[in-house]
């Protein structure tokens, strides 16, 4: 009977031997998969001519990267949980450095699906809340900290909810950090900078972060620049309240930052120029903003998960924004590695060899820097004065915002050309490079933030007729359309976020944030030729010399 049971259960497709060829055949399908994926990124290193720093400056750089990392031990606790205790679970070398990259079990840029046994879909919320949470719990949960950017949702003693601030939270990783900031700020040699230091310091100890925002926008001299705290909430794809922990170290380029300085001064009457309604472009964003230009030398957390920004727009706080502006930071060396390693060859497959000419760096930069740009313009709060845009839209609000970003800042360049401010490049470079991004950049998922922002102003620009495709495969614009779509999709996300149209921002998002068979084709020609998503770093002190 036992033998006959047995013999059932196999055939039943059950629980069944291996034997050791299945297993390693297996093995070798699961390490082909793993290492599919991890062809998926070009390896860059990040460096920096610092020659030019002084001796304390180096010293004090030497804190910040061990500022940096300590971030990075956060992020890990709110993605998947504590690093080295996920990491020994894992099966081989591949599958270790594959989860390095994503911060976890699921792969960011194929739809957060899981690729270690063991593990089902992300959960939305990640590690910011109890994973047996429901929308509705949270909802009736009563306590005005809950939406916090800054806090953890936990269980308490009786089951119930319970709010957990963030330097409590990871007390020693913030009490870690927060010294070592405190000592950097002694090195510093720019006053502004050193003040900002300090004050992130206080900042990270308190979970209150505006008057370090305040002071960081005063930093206008320094050779170096650090970004760090809870910043972004893309993570929080549950209600994306919670903000993640991260942290950029930065070298300025002071050539290229002088070039850029001159647009700062005309945000205030670009506003002004917004083809929406006088009510949509009511705020008057700060005019202390400044735009500059860097080497990244160092990612860690949020932002060096698997996709990587390449321009900065912050601080995110809105009232700092409607006071004082934004810094927007572009990170030239990350972005040059994406254009020559990605964009360049990505335009070659899919861009008409007639428009091919017209993708540029120039363009690339002047497009991305646009981009953070309008990320300080549009509205913060809606119209009716009862919420900021972000509550208003929840979890929609990062996708919407993001292609919000995108087709604004093509606005913006076409506005600056026009009024004959802008001529660093011609104004069709800016088109078709700005149609290659698309497909750079929708390359990330339909998952994340940004790849539905691109799919909606794809799908957008198929439906107004603004690109042809070709007899062979290849694309081409037409640039009085394409402007004539973009200043369309432009007053349709301005009036969604000013009406805080939670459900139409939804039904957008919906219909037009997806990837059709047609263009999933295309972007399989990609993965075929073997060009990269994106890109991972060599990155750290010995990186510089240090």
């Amino acid at each position: 009977m036992l033998s006959l049971a047995i013999a059932l259960i196999t055939s039943c497709g059950g629980i069944q031997q291996k034997t050791s060829e299945q297993e390693a055949d297996e093995a070798e399908q699961t390490d082909y998969n793993i290492s599919e994926r991890l062809d998926k990124y070009v390896s860059v290193k990040l460096t920096s001519d610092i020659s030019h720093l002084s001796d304390n400056e180096k010293d004090m750089l030497r804190k910040l990267f061990d500022a940096a990392k300590l971030m990075d031990d956060i992020f890990w606790m709110q993605n998947i949980g504590e690093k080295e205790t996920f990491l020994a679970k894992l099966p081989d070398d591949k599958t270790r450095e594959f989860a390095k990259i994503n911060y976890g079990p699921w792969d960011e840029l194929a739809g957060q699906e899981p690729f270690v046994d063991g593990y089902h879909e992300k959960p939305p919320g990640a590690e910011f809340y109890p994973l047996d949470m429901t929308k509705e719990e949270f909802e009736a949960f009563d306590d005005p900290d809950k939406s916090s950017l800054y806090t953890l949702i936990r269980r308490n003693e009786t089951g119930g909810l319970k709010v957990v601030w963030y330097h409590k939270a990871y007390k020693d990783q913030i009490e870690k950090a927060a010294s070592l900031l405190k000592e950097a700020s002694e090195l510093a040699g720019d006053p502004e900078f050193a003040s900002y230091l300090a004050l992130r310091a206080d900042a990270l100890l308190t979970d209150q972060y505006q008057v370090s925002d305040m002071a960081w926008l005063d930093v206008k001299n320094n050779n170096v620049d650090l970004v760090i705290g809870p910043i972004e909430n893309y993570t929080d794809q549950l209600f994306g309240y919670k903000a993640a922990h991260e942290s950029f170290i930065l070298i300025k380029d002071k050539v290229w930052s002088d070039r850029l300085s001159k647009y700062a001064a005309f945000l205030p009457q670009l506003q002004t120029e917004l083809p929406v309604d006088a009510e949509y472009k009511k705020e008057v964003p700060g005019s202390d903003a400044d735009l500059n230009a860097y080497d990244v030398v160092y990612y860690a957390g949020d932002c060096n998960m698997a996709g990587k920004t390449i321009a900065i727009n912050l601080p995110n706080d809105e009232e700092v924004q409607l006071e004082k502006g934004t810094r927007k930071l572009q990170l030239k060396n990350a972005m040059k590695a994406k254009f020559d390693h990605i964009l360049v060859p990505i335009s070659k497959k899919l861009i008409a060899a007639d428009q091919q000419k017209y993708v540029t760096f120039d363009a690339f930069f002047s497009n991305t820097m646009f981009h953070e740009v309008a990320h300080g313009m549009g509205i913060k709060n809606t119209i009716d004065g009862t919420s900021t845009v972000r509550h208003a839209l929840k979890e929609q609000y990062s996708a919407i915002e993001e292609g919000k970003a995108d087709i604004l800042g093509l606005f913006l360049v076409t506005k600056l050309h026009e009024m004959g401010e802008f001529t660093d490049t011609d104004l069709m470079d800016n088109y078709v490079t700005f149609m290659a991004g698309i497909f750079r950049s929708v390359r990330f998922g339909a998952s994340s933030a940004h790849g539905k922002a691109n799919m909606v102003r794809f799908n957008f620009f198929k439906e107004k007729e603004a690109f042809n495709k070709n007899e062979d495969g290849t694309y081409s614009i037409d640039i009085e359309k394409m402007k004539q779509a973009s200043k369309e999709l432009t007053q349709m996300i301005l009036k969604l976020q000013g009406d805080g149209d939670y459900e139409g921002t939804k039904r957008l998002i919906e219909e037009m944030g997806v990837i059709k068979p047609e263009l999933q084709a295309d972007l399989d020609k990609l993965s075929d030729a073997g060009i990269p998503v994106d890109i991972v770093f060599e990155q750290g002190p010995e990186m510089l010399g240090l």
